[in-house]
């Protein structure tokens, strides 16, 4: 009987681990079973603070994001479905690209490690093709006020900078 729920346990750890996505990821996968039920819950539950977006509509042009995430993740089941419910609110018509990573922060294409990805998520800002600067796993405030820092080009540090 203990092999039995051993092998049980094992097996249901490699169908959760065989449904993470490693690689381009496109939002609407995100919308789709089995993440949707995560995706759509933190969508729907963040608000954004409207003078913040406000603040923030002027200072996106030109503004390119890559995220690096992990669907096994729980910081990133929580911050990217906020992050495009803020980009919503923007109507943000810049280019975001999202790869999911594995559990060790690498993906096929070995660009995690070239962006030196060490936490998910991490969201990286471009401006006229050169990074701006990163959000690191949490903002330090909330999604929306770092990235006005970021954009505005405010003194902005995140949560693993020294």
């Amino acid at each position: 009987m203990k092999r039995l729920l051993f092998l049980g346990l094992v097996m249901c750890m490699c169908f959760a681990y065989g449904q993470d996505i490693i690689g381009p990821i496109a939002l609407e996968d995100l919308k789709k079973e089995p993440f949707a039920e995560w995706f759509n819950t933190e969508y729907e539950n963040y608000a954004p603070f409207g003078k913040t977006i406000t603040q923030l509509e002027g200072l996106q042009k030109d503004v390119a994001i890559t995220i690096f995430m992990g669907t096994w993740c729980s910081d990133s089941q929580m911050h990217v479905p906020a992050f495009f419910r803020v980009l919503d609110a923007l109507a943000f018509s810049g280019e975001v690209q999202i790869i999911g990573v594995d559990r060790d922060k690498k993906t096929p294409t070995v660009s995690a490690t070239k962006n030196g990805i060490t936490n998910v998520p991490t969201f990286i800002f471009y401006k006229d093709g050169k990074e701006v600067h990163r959000i690191v796993e949490s903002p330090v405030e909330f999604l929306e006020d770092d990235m006005l820092a970021i954009l505005s080009g405010a003194a902005y540090k995140h949560t693993y900078e020294n």
